[in-house]
């Protein structure tokens, strides 16, 4: 056993004393009570502001209700009962936004690729039968009953509500019902367009022109979507299934709204049916007067179709293709956003430019958003990049909302108001119709950038080549029967 010894060279060792600790100076008795009384002001303080700022925050509230109430209520629009119409839209757009939110972070960027475009292109043929069968039949059936209409609007948001609060299970237990509720909400959500459509004619003030209905119906949406957003955003930080229920919430108050609707929804006195030129004929007893399809509608028709084609095959291509085929760092959901932001700012402001403008050839405009929608699209093909996608989901956007808007103005302008509402049902069907092909193709092409983008500007190009020509060619008929 050894043992240390000390080294003689380090000198002499001390044992060392830390000595006492050091203590704080005692507190005087009146600078705690200074402080106490100083944490006490902060605190009131605090609390008085946190009261302004909540009664401000109220108040602000308070007063953009009431504003955006007064604004939809304008120019006869609350003693017809459109302003009802106004505000429920709102909602509509209002769950549509929070359903969009919390499944961009599931439905297409949880599940694997292959998985979710098989699964969504099955749904979505299926969605295509109810738009070609159903739809046209859904006028002459709710006709033979009272309340129809209104129990029609109530039910895509009810329906909407029930899938909603399936959603909210199945995006936690990652149920195979998934896919299913959540083009169940898409269905309903586009068969509440057709049915809204016919309910504007009816609600239509003496002081207000249908295409100005439209566009403050459509920008009631925007404004919904944009103070939805925020809330379903902050409920989705908890999960997504939060929004969802946030979303179901806003369903169920809508299908309220729905059945609050005016009386005149359901009434059909006096109105005719818009067909097909080959269908029309005299009316029998007991059926309703059949009208042919102006050509000029007609034309406004397929020009927006276009357009709308467009819109159905960005919203499902750039789904996938951003998830799997990012640009540079910028992350999937990012992109997406951007592109959806895009042209949601599109939107509004074509619905700010149809307003405003009190002059707009409808058959010029229809023809220049598809021209303009051809191009980008081959822009976006050529030089492709976030830039281009943005200018594309911008100008899809803008030249959907004002061809929509010209489509109205002509319907106004050469269809008796007797079948307005018939012809509003039919095209909102037809452009619904458009969509649902469009998303279709989206998802059976090729997750290629540039070949994507270059295959629906062609189709596109090839649209608006039929419109122009068809249309020459009806006139050049028209001129020559009249010559004769």
């Amino acid at each position: 056993m050894t043992s240390e010894r000390p080294d003689p060279a380090a000198g002499p060792q001390e044992a060392f004393d830390p000595g006492p600790a050091p203590q704080a100076p005692p507190a005087r008795p009146g600078a705690v009570r200074r402080s106490l009384a100083g944490a006490a002001r902060g605190a009131r303080a605090a609390g008085r502001g946190a009261r302004v700022a909540g009664r401000g925050a109220g108040s602000a509230g308070q007063f953009a209700v009431a504003q955006a109430r007064r604004a939809a209520r304008a120019e006869g629009a609350g003693d017809s009962g459109l302003s009802r119409l106004i505000e429920l839209h709102a909602f509509n757009a209002a769950g549509d936004a929070a359903v969009a939110i919390s499944l961009a972070g599931t439905l297409f960027f949880q599940v694997p690729t292959g998985e979710a475009r098989g699964q969504v292109a099955l749904f979505l043929g299926l969605t295509m039968l109810p738009f070609a069968v159903v739809a046209p039949l859904i006028g002459p059936f709710l006709d033979r009953f009272s309340h129809g209409r209104r129990w029609a609007v109530g039910s895509t948001m009810a329906i909407r509500g029930f899938l909603c609060w399936v959603l909210a299970t199945a995006v936690v237990t990652e149920s195979a019902w998934l896919f299913p509720a959540a083009l169940g909400v898409l269905v309903a959500s586009k068969a509440y367009g057709v049915t809204r459509a016919a309910a504007v004619p009816r609600l239509l003030p003496r002081d207000l022109t249908l295409v100005k209905a439209n566009a403050r119906v459509s920008l009631a949406g925007v404004v919904g979507a944009g103070v939805s957003a925020p809330i379903a955003g902050l409920a989705s930080t908890f999960g997504p299934e939060w929004s969802l229920r946030y979303a179901f919430v806003v369903f169920v108050l809508a299908t309220i709204w729905a059945i609050r609707l005016p009386e005149q929804v359901d009434a059909s006195h006096g109105e005719g049916e818009m067909v097909l030129a080959g269908e029309a004929g005299e009316a029998r007893p007991g059926r309703r007067a059949r009208t042919p399809i102006p050509t000029a509608v007609a034309f406004a028709l397929r020009a927006n179709c276009g357009p709308r084609w467009l819109s159905g095959f960005l919203t499902m291509f750039m789904a996938f293709l951003l998830r799997e085929n990012p640009i540079g760092d910028w992350r999937p959901e990012v992109l997406l956003g951007l592109v959806i932001g895009g042209a949601g700012l599109g939107n509004t402001l074509g619905i700010t430019i149809g307003s405003l403008l009190r002059r707009l050839s409808p058959s010029v405009t229809v023809v220049l958003a598809l021209l303009a929608d051809c191009a980008v699209a081959a822009l976006a093909a050529l030089f492709y990049g976030v830039v281009p996608l943005v200018l594309l989901g911008l100008t899809a956007g803008l030249a959907q909302s004002l061809a929509k808007l010209s489509l109205d103005s002509t319907i106004q302008r050469d269809i008796p108001s007797r079948v307005q509402a018939s012809a509003f049902a039919r095209s909102d069907t037809t452009l619904q119709l458009a969509w649902v092909i469009g998303g279709f193709v989206g998802i059976a092409m090729p997750l290629m950038p540039r070949l994507g983008l270059g295959v629906a500007a062609g189709v596109l190009g090839a649209w608006a080549t039929f419109v122009l020509l068809g249309r020459s060619t009806r006139s050049t008929r028209r001129s020559r029967t009249g010559a004769a």
